[in-house]
C-alpha cells in the first residue's frame, strides 16, 4: 500500500523546496509531515510519537537553517523520521526499519542530511560541538551546527559533559532542547524537576518575556543596535540568574521556555538566534505523540506500538491458536519480583528502561526496592556496585549495546572489587529492526574477558530462571552476568520451579556421533530444528548446551572433544573473541586438533531486519547449522579412522 502525502509535502523533496514556502503555509505543511507520519507507521511499523512531538521543531529547523551545509544532529535518532521525509527519502519511507530498507535512525551512509549517526541517546552535543570546532578551525565561521536533544537524553552524563565543554569553547553551537517530559517511559530525576520548574515559573517567564521585548525595541534604535541590545542582557542577566539557570550556569544562552509545537514562532525564534554567537540553548516545550490523541494520552504503549488503525486506533496483534512463550523480558521480570519476595537483598536498576527490561514490574510490586536512574548506564553500574558494597544483591538490566557504554565501570568499580552484582543484559544478539546501533553483538566477547566475571545464555525460559536463581545465591557472590534475547522464548508453560544450576556446567541436548554442536543461550533451538533434520537424513548429530561461556564445562568438553571427529559451534554473537573461541582457546591449552567451524555474528556490520533474516544471512538459522554440519561431516569421513587405544 502507498501512503499519499499532501499538496504541500508531495513537492518537499529536499529543504531547497521546503524554502520556497511562506511562513504561513509551514503550519500546513506540519499537519501534512505529521499526518503521513502517522498513516506510513500504522501500515508499516516502527517509532511512533517521538516524531510526531518534533514535526514542528522539524520543519523550522530545515526551513531556517541551510541544511546540509549547516550541521543538525539528531539524539535519540526514532525522533527523525520527519527530517527523513523531508530531506528526499519521503518515497524511500514505506522501507523504514525493513531488511535491506531505510534505516530507522540517521545514518551517515544514507544521506548527506544526517550528519551524524546516532541510535543511542545523548551523542548530539558533543558530535555537535566537535562539528562546531573543527568549522572554526577550518575557517568556515558561517557554518551552524545544531543538536536537538530531547526524549529523556539529556539525563545522561555525556550530554552534561559536553555542555560543560561547549560553555567554554565559544563555537557556533546552538543546542535545542526538546522537552517532553518522556524517553520511553517518564523522565525521572531532578533535572525533570528542574526543567518542570523553568516551564511553570510565572516569575521566571515574566523576566524572560520583559527581555525579549525591550531588546525588540532597542535593536530598531541607535547606531549599534546589538551592543545596545547586549548591555541590556547583561543588565537584566542578574535577575533571570537569581531563578538559578543551569544552562546559564554553564555559560550558554538560554532561550525559553516556548511553544515547541508553534512553527512561525520558532522560525522567528531560530533566524534571531542564527546571527547570536557561541553557545546557546533554545528550549522546547512539546507533547510527545502530538497530533494523534491516544499517543499523547499513552506515550510509553505508543512510542512503537507496531501496525494499528489509525482510526480506532486498535494495535494489530496476531491471535494465536495456542497458548504463547512469553517474552525473555517478561519472565525476567516477574522472575525478578519472585526472587525478591524470597531473598530481601534482591534490588533492581535499569538506566530508563523499566518498560523495555520488564523492571517495571517489580518497580510496581516493590517500589523501595526497584530504580530507573535515567539514561545513565555509567552510573547505573556504579550505582549497583554501591549497593553490593552493603551486602545488597542489584540485578542490573541493561540493553546488551548500552551495556558497552558503562564497560569501564563494569571493569573498575564491580570485577575489581569483585562486587556481587548481576548484570541483565536484554537485547543479546540481533536486535532485530533497530539495527546495528541496537545489536547486542559484543558482550559474550567484552564479559568473558573480565577477571570474576561469570558469563551465562539461557536456551530457555526455564534457564533463564534458574540462572538468575543462581546468580544471587551467596556462594556466588561476584560479578554474574546473564545474557538473553529480544523477543519470545520457547516455553508457553514457563513457571517451572527455581532450580540451582552449578555454575560452570552445561547440558546435554542430544547424543550422537561424528559431529557435535556446541552452543550458548536461545540460538540453541535452531540447532535442535537442525539436528531432527539431520537425524531425517540419518546423520546423528551431537547437541550440547554449554550454558556457560566463563567458565566453560571444562568437563563436558573434555568428554565432546574425545568422542566425537568435528565441532561445530554456534553463538548470537561476535566471532572474533566470543564463545567458539574460547573453545578454540580450551582445545589449544589441552592439545585437542579437531576440525571446528564457527557460526556466529561475523566481522563485520550487520544491518537490519527480522531476527530470522539476519540469522540467515549470517549463517547460523537452523539451514545454516545444519548446512555446517553436513559440511563438517563430509570431512570427517575423509579423515582417516580413529585408532582405539587399550589402555
Amino acid at each position: 500500500m502507498i501512503v499519499e502525502p499532501g499538496t504541500l509535502l508531495a513537492a518537499i523533496d529536499s529543504p531547497d523546496d521546503l524554502k520556497k514556502l511562506s511562513p504561513e503555509q509551514l503550519v500546513q505543511l506540519s499537519q501534512e509531515l505529521r499526518q503521513f507520519i502517522i498513516d506510513s507507521v500504522s501500515i508499516y511499523g516502527g517509532h511512533f510519537g517521538a516524531s510526531l512531538g518534533v514535526v514542528e521543531l522539524t520543519v523550522a529547523l530545515h526551513y531556517v537553517f541551510n541544511t546540509p551545509y549547516d550541521q543538525l544532529v539528531w539524539d535519540v535518532g526514532h525522533q527523525a523520521y520527519g527530517h527523513k521525509i523531508l530531506t528526499g527519502r519521503r518515497n524511500q519511507f514505506p522501507t523504514n526499519r525493513r531488511y535491506h530498507g531505510m534505516s530507522g535512525f540517521p545514518k551517515r551512509t544514507e544521506s548527506v542530511y544526517d550528519a551524524f549517526g546516532v541510535g543511542h541517546s545523548s551523542t548530539s552535543i558533543g558530535a555537535a560541538l566537535g562539528m562546531a570546532v573543527a568549522s572554526e578551525y577550518k575557517g568556515e565561521h558561517d557554518r551552524q551546527h545544531i543538536a536537538v536533544i530531547g526524549d529523556g537524553a539529556m539525563t545522561a552524563g555525556m550530554a552534561f559533559e559536553a555542555l560543560n565543554h561547549a560553555g567554554v569553547e565559544k563555537s557556533n553551537l546552538l543546542v535545542v532542547l526538546n522537552d517532553n517530559c518522556m524517553s520511553i517511559d517518564p523522565n525521572v530525576g531532578a533535572l525533570k524537576e528542574y526543567l518542570t520548574d523553568i516551564t511553570t515559573s510565572r516569575t521566571y517567564n515574566k523576566v524572560r518575556d520583559e527581555l525579549w521585548n525591550v531588546l525588540g525595541k532597542l535593536s530598531k534604535f541607535g547606531p549599534n543596535p546589538q551592543q545596545i541590545a547586549r548591555r541590556v542582557e547583561q543588565a537584566m542577566k542578574a535577575t533571570l540568574l537569581k531563578q538559578g539557570n543551569l544552562f546559564e550556569a554553564l555559560k550558554f544562552r538560554y532561550f525559553g521556555p516556548v511553544d515547541g509545537h508553534d512553527v512561525q514562532h520558532l522560525v522567528s525564534i531560530m533566524r534571531d538566534l542564527k546571527s547570536i554567537p557561541g553557545p546557546k540553548l533554545l528550549h522546547c516545550v512539546t507533547v510527545k505523540g502530538k497530533g494523534y490523541a491516544l499517543a499523547e494520552k499513552d506515550q510509553t504503549l505508543w512510542h512503537a506500538p507496531g501496525l494499528f488503525d489509525k482510526i480506532t486506533g486498535e494495535i494489530y496483534k496476531k491471535i494465536p491458536d495456542k497458548p504463547q512463550p512469553p517474552k525473555y523480558q517478561d519472565v525476567f521480570g516477574h522472575t525478578l519480583v519472585e526472587l525478591a519476595e524470597q531473598n530481601d537483598k534482591v534490588m533492581g536498576v535499569t538506566p530508563a528502561m523499566p518498560s523495555g527490561s520488564s523492571m517495571n514490574i517489580m518497580m510496581k510490586a516493590l517500589p523501595d526496592r526497584a530504580f530507573d536512574v535515567g539514561i545513565a548506564e555509567q552510573h547505573a553500574v556504579t550505582f549497583s556496585a554501591g549497593l553490593a558494597t552493603q551486602g545488597l544483591v542489584p540485578f542490573c538490566n541493561i540493553y546488551s549495546s548500552f551495556m558497552q557504554r558503562a564497560y569501564d565501570q563494569v571493569v573498575h568499580d564491580v570485577a575489581l572489587q569483585n562486587l556481587h552484582v548481576v548484570f541483565c543484559l536484554d537485547r543479546a544478539g540481533f536486535a532485530g529492526a533497530d539495527g546495528p546501533t541496537h545489536h547486542g553483538a559484543y558482550d559474550l566477547s567484552y564479559m568473558r574477558s573480565i577477571p570474576n566475571m561469570v558469563v551465562a545464555a539461557p536456551m530457555n525460559e526455564e534457564e533463564l530462571r534458574n540462572l538468575m536463581y543462581t546468580a544471587q545465591l551467596p556462594e556466588n557472590a561476584g560479578p554474574f552476568t546473564i545474557r538473553y534475547p529480544r523477543g519470545e522464548g520457547v516455553m508457553p508453560e514457563w513457571r517451572t520451579p527455581l532450580k540451582k544450576v552449578t555454575v560452570g556446567t552445561g547440558r546435554v541436548v542430544r547424543e550422537g556421533e561424528g559431529v557435535a554442536i556446541l552452543t550458548i543461550g536461545h540460538i540453541g533451538n535452531y540447532a535442535v530444528r537442525a539436528t531432527k533434520e539431520l537425524a531425517a537424513e540419518g546423520l546423528s548429530t551431537g547437541h550440547y548446551d554449554m550454558r556457560f561461556c566463563k567458565p566453560l564445562d571444562e568437563e563436558m568438553l573434555h568428554d565432546v572433544l574425545r568422542r566425537y571427529r568435528a565441532i561445530v559451534t554456534v553463538e548470537d554473537g561476535c566471532l572474533p573473541g566470543g564463545f567458539g573461541s574460547a573453545v578454540l582457546e580450551f582445545m589449544a591449552d589441552h592439545g585437542y586438533s579437531l576440525p571446528v567451524r564457527r557460526l556466529g555474528i561475523p566481522d563485520r556490520v550487520v544491518e537490519h531486519g527480522t531476527q530470522d533474516e539476519l540469522y540467515k544471512e549470517c549463517g547460523f538459522d537452523a539451514a545454516g547449522i545444519a548446512a555446517a554440519v553436513r559440511e563438517m561431516s563430509g570431512k570427517v569421513e575423509a579423515l582417516a579412522p580413529v585408532e582405539t587405544v587399550l589402555l
